[in-house]
């Protein structure tokens, strides 16, 4: 008998005009949470893709993969940044400059 009593009180007290704003006004804030995080990652890869622009030159590696790089096009070459290794593709285009070192081994 509680149980039906507790059920009609629960249906008497149920307003549907209530409810429905309730979840409109929940769907219009996802909207805009969605609409703003969109927003922050389109303008986040467009930051990336002006530092990503071209041949880089590896100044160390780090631990754990972690990799220096410095571009050689760019004024000041003090200035360098730390990216993930395994984002890095090798270069292909056009010929590389190589260093080489040569060592004489003398017999004592």
């Amino acid at each position: 008998m509680e149980h039906k009593a507790l059920w009609t009180l629960k249906f008497f007290n149920f307003d549907p005009s209530k409810t429905q704003n309730k979840r409109r006004r929940q769907m219009l804030e996802l909207e805009e949470m969605w609409l703003h995080a969109y927003d922050s990652s389109r303008s986040y890869k467009e930051q990336l893709k002006s530092k990503w622009s071209g041949p880089f030159i590896v100044k160390s590696v780090r631990p754990h993969g972690a990799i220096e790089l410095v571009d050689p096009a760019a004024n000041d070459q003090q200035s360098s940044w730390v990216v993930n290794g395994q984002r890095l593709k090798h270069y292909l285009g056009g010929e590389v400059e190589r260093l080489s070192t040569v060592m004489k081994l003398v017999d004592p």
